[in-house]
Order: C-alpha cells, then sequence, then structure tokens
C-alpha cells in the first residue's frame, strides 16, 4: 500500500511513530492512528467531565473558609495569587528568590480580563481558567497556604496531597497531548499516563470529589470499549 497520501495528510514524521509501532505495516499502523484518535475523544469526555467536578469542588471547599472581602479568586490576599517565594538556582546557578506563584496570578488574571475585568464575576472567571490552573493548586509549593487550610476537604479524609498532585498532573499531561492529536498510545513509557491506568486514576479521583458524577460516568463512559478494541 502506498502511503504517500498518508504522508501527505499527516506529515510523515507524525505517521513514522505509528508505523513503526506496526513493524512497518502502513495498513495496521493506519488502523492504529484511528484507534488512537478514538481513545482520545473517548478519554476527552471523560477528562472534561473530571474538570468540571475538579473545578466545583476546589470552589466550594475554598469558598467555605475563605474570610476574604472578595471572592477567593479575585481577592488579592487570595493564596491562589498571592506571592509564594522561594530560594531557586537561575541559569548561572545563582540564588535567587523565586515567586513560583506568578504563573498562576498571570492566569488569573488573563482570565479575569477575559470576562470583563471588574466586571467579571467568579463563575465567569472559574469557567475560563484551564484545567493546567486547577492542577498547579495541589503542587507542593501551595501545600501550607492552599491544601491544608482549605483544599484537602475537598477529597476523603486521609487523602495524600502528592498522590493527588501526581494524578492531576498526568491528566493534563494527556489532555493536552490529545488537544494537539498527539499519540497516547505509547504512554506505557510513562506508566502513570497509560491510557487504561490513567482513566482507572481519573475514575478513583473523580469518585472522591463528586461520587454520584463519578457513578454517572463509569456507566456511560466508552474508555473500556475502545481499550478492549486496541488493533
Amino acid at each position: 500500500m502506498s502511503v504517500t497520501w498518508i504522508d501527505d495528510w499527516l506529515g510523515a514524521p507524525r505517521f513514522k511513530r505509528y508505523v513503526e509501532a506496526c513493524g512497518g505495516d502502513a495498513v495496521r499502523a493506519l488502523e492504529l492512528y484511528e484507534w488512537n484518535a478514538q481513545l482520545g475523544q473517548a478519554l476527552m469526555r471523560d477528562i472534561g467531565h473530571f474538570e468540571i467536578a475538579l473545578r466545583n469542588a476546589y470552589d466550594v471547599a475554598v469558598s467555605h473558609r475563605w474570610r476574604g472581602n472578595d471572592h477567593w479568586l479575585l481577592d488579592p490576599e487570595s493564596p491562589a495569587v498571592a506571592p509564594i517565594w522561594r530560594i531557586k538556582k537561575d541559569r548561572m546557578g545563582l540564588k535567587r528568590g523565586v515567586d513560583v506563584n506568578y504563573p498562576n496570578r498571570r492566569t488569573v488574571d488573563r482570565a479575569i480580563h477575559r470576562c470583563g475585568g471588574v466586571r467579571a464575576t467568579p463563575g465567569k472567571v472559574i469557567a475560563e481558567l484551564s484545567l493546567g490552573f486547577w492542577s498547579h493548586l495541589t503542587s507542593a509549593s501551595h501545600e501550607k497556604s492552599l491544601w491544608v487550610p482549605y483544599l484537602h476537604p475537598a477529597f476523603p479524609p486521609g487523602t495524600n496531597r502528592p498522590n493527588v498532585d501526581k494524578t492531576i498532573s498526568d491528566i493534563t499531561a494527556v489532555r493536552n497531548r490529545i488537544a494537539h492529536h498527539e499519540p497516547i498510545f505509547d504512554r506505557g513509557a510513562v506508566p502513570r499516563q497509560e491510557p487504561g491506568r490513567l482513566h482507572a486514576e481519573l475514575m478513583r479521583t473523580l469518585t472522591q470529589l463528586a461520587p454520584a458524577a463519578g457513578d454517572h460516568v463509569a456507566r456511560t463512559t466508552a474508555v473500556p470499549s475502545v481499550l478492549s478494541r486496541r488493533p
């Protein structure tokens, strides 16, 4: 089978990864490419449901305990945007103070701007923020400022923050690969991001955050069916 049209369509470097995985068989490689796309679509549906549950659970948890004058995302004193200084080495090996919360603050500021600036409502800002933002809230730098006083009640008692952080970070990484049409069939090289294992962790975490939503997604997900049809 000539693969010229496939190379023209997908780009030879992109298709090469599938061809190599199929021992040089272009027909099987195209089947694998289509299956990879189907798996990505199925995962994106469940990741989308997970993302909405995550941001709403976090908003409820923080809002219930936040005592600021404005909503916790709009208040300049909020730990989600306030500076967090750490000593790190720069590219030249010099130790310098770094505000590790700057990326989050910039993300929130941009979301507020897109939602009307001073007229922005909390609901619109929450919906505007990406999964990447929400995943940063469980990082080690937010252990004392966000996890302990605000976020941990969103999960069952005894939930380990580093485990939650790893799971959400992996979900975000795979989501970004899917969004950029990158392969996910070969994530076995990063075990936590192997599609079957990732989906199991997603479902476990979703059920912790929102048990009824977890049950709904478990009943309606297409991921196990797609996984079983891998060519």
